[in-house]
């Protein structure tokens, strides 16, 4: 039977409408601001020390489907349904666009910024460029050849960008892009794939309902096959007492919980979490933390202690939830509705 232990870790802070699906949420790496989109094409800026809401974008009648802050707080990129990418100057007293990065006919659904310089990849079609903020030039084009890119992400240390596509991952090297990249196996289509917070481990969920992770220095990866679903996101704790960190992963209405057995000669250890009645559609966990969040469409948003236990639920999106963001300093937590729902809530003191 699943234990729920109520408590108030979360009290809402703040709360609007937009108008039409909130599609992605993100946070400035400082914590202080928060974008958001929707289906509609709309994209706002939250500012929670003020409680200032800035429209940068009216709805466009195209969804807007990937947003991310550069590290530094000074651009936001989203992209979308248009084939193009928006790139604001958010830092000053009155976000500006700076320019726009249009590629007809291609959807444009991933995109993140380098973990220490202001160096955007995104994808379109079977290609990702890599573009340069502040000199406004493209530092590098990498053709992934073998299907569209499904997903994209920096090495921690930002030396090295990975993307997932049809049956591989690709990681090519950030110092020489003109390199042959390293090519990992994964067996089906890589849909979601991440870098542990420490770049010790990569993951790639998959279409075929399996996971395949790599350790670093270790060829021979591990599978975890068999799931209830395709793997549509993947999420790192930081690292346990035990030294790895966790990997949660979303399957369906479940979310699996891998944990690195401390006997290299035992398999790691599964957890099945099943407390939702929907879709889930969105897991993070909190920043430098083991607490995990995940957003459904059945309107909860758990926060689910030592990856098993409901510590507190959230709620608010009558038609469900459909994304969810922790700010990088673990104290507020943004969250999307299929209705058009925003919220933040923050710490208890």
């Amino acid at each position: 039977m699943l234990r729920i232990k109520k408590q108030n870790l979360f009290k809402q802070l703040w709360e609007t409408h937009l108008s039409d699906y909130v599609t992605a949420v993100a946070w400035s790496p400082d914590g202080t601001q928060l974008a958001a989109s929707s289906d509609a094409g709309e994209v706002i800026l939250y500012t929670p020390t003020t409680g200032k809401s800035t429209c940068l974008q009216s709805p466009q009648g195209e969804s807007v489907d990937a947003l991310a802050i550069s590290v530094d707080g000074q651009f936001l990129a989203a992209g979308g349904q248009a084939g193009t990418v928006w790139i604001w100057q958010i830092d000053g007293d009155s976000p500006t666009l700076l320019t726009t990065l249009d590629h007809a006919r291609t959807w444009i659904n991933r995109l993140q910024w380098h973990p220490s310089s202001p160096e955007l990849a995104f994808s379109f079609g079977r290609c990702v460029k890599v573009w340069h903020a502040v000199a406004q030039t493209v530092v590098a084009t990498l053709n992934f050849e073998d299907s569209s890119v499904l997903d994209l992400a920096w090495h921690p240390q930002g030396r090295e960008l990975s993307l997932g596509g049809n049956q591989r991952i690709k990681t090519w090297q950030s110092q020489d892009w003109d390199k042959d990249p390293a090519v990992r196996d994964v067996g089906g289509a890589s849909l979601a794939i991440a870098w542990s917070p420490d770049g010790t481990y990569l993951a790639s969920g998959n279409n075929n309902r399996s996971v395949v992770m790599w350790e670093k220095g270790n060829s021979y990866p591990w599978r975890m096959q068999g799931l209830s679903g395709k793997v549509r996101q993947l999420a790192w704790s930081k690292p346990t007492v035990k030294g790895a960190p966790l990997l949660a992963l979303m399957s369906g209405e479940r979310i699996v919980v891998w944990t690195k057995a401390a006997n290299p000669l035992r398999g790691p250890k599964i957890k099945v979490l099943d407390a939702h009645k929907g879709m889930v559609q969105a897991i993070a966990f909190r920043p430098n933390s083991l607490l995990l969040a995940s957003a459904a469409e059945d309107g909860c948003l758990y926060l689910w202690q030592k990856s098993g236990r409901i510590a507190q639920t959230l709620e608010g999106a009558s038609g469900g939830f459909s994304c969810l963001a922790w700010s990088e300093q673990s104290t507020m937590l943004a969250a999307g509705g299929s209705g058009g729902e925003l919220f933040v809530w923050t710490e208890t003191a």
